[in-house]
């Protein structure tokens, strides 16, 4: 069932850079190595409810129903774009104590955790990527479909990790240089922007 296939491709899907990445790597640069961990977790967190909807058939609901999706996914974009307005706002994020500023470890997990929970594509993409692996045979799909999952939300995990670690590698050449700063404050809330803008412009 956990076949190298499925490992390469959940790979090569974990490592695309997207809303998770982007919000991971920008907490790792601006609020330090742990408070990276704890975006990876909440955005690890946010696959759950696209499971469940997954197992419990929502998903073929959503995708059927435009006015299901279409209030998800406007809701995703109004979020992102929250998140694009905030980061340029934000000038106090590049602090050099290491600490995670003004944001608690909740909230760093809270940001995450909706910013996948309110991506439509995700569920859909369960639904169509998962059963792909799942043998026609299997006497206990269910389970086949959990283990994968698990699978797949820790390889989520470990990739995002390393994102914001590899992040806060540059964190010292960024502290340095108030030019650099800006030019990441703009361009992460150009990127959240982009995202929101996309997925705005984007069908079932």
């Amino acid at each position: 069932m956990i076949t190298l296939e499925f490992l390469l491709t959940s790979l090569v899907v974990v490592l695309i850079p997207g809303t998770g990445v982007v919000y991971t790597v920008s907490t790792g640069l601006t609020r330090g190595r742990r408070a990276s961990i704890f975006a990876a977790l909440g955005c690890t967190a946010g696959i759950l409810p696209h499971l469940v909807a997954t197992i419990l058939g929502l998903a073929a609901v959503m995708h059927t129903s435009a006015l299901a999706f279409q209030i998800l996914k406007y809701a995703g974009v109004a979020y992102l774009l929250y998140l694009a307005f905030a980061t340029w706002r934000d000038r106090s994020a590049f602090s050099v104590d290491g600490s995670m500023s003004k944001t608690s470890a909740i909230g760093l997990i809270g940001k995450a955790f909706l910013l996948n929970i309110l991506n439509p594509k995700l569920t859909i993409f369960f639904l169509a990527f998962l059963p792909q692996f799942i043998d026609p045979a299997s006497t206990r799909p269910l389970i086949d479909l959990h283990v994968l999952s698990l699978v797949f939300m820790a390889m989520t995990f470990v990739v995002f990790v390393i994102y914001g670690f590899l992040a806060y590698g540059f964190r010292q050449f960024v502290i340095e240089s108030a030019r650099v700063q800006s030019a990441l404050r703009y361009g992460f809330a150009s990127a959240f922007a982009a995202l929101g803008a996309r997925l705005a412009a984007s069908e079932r």
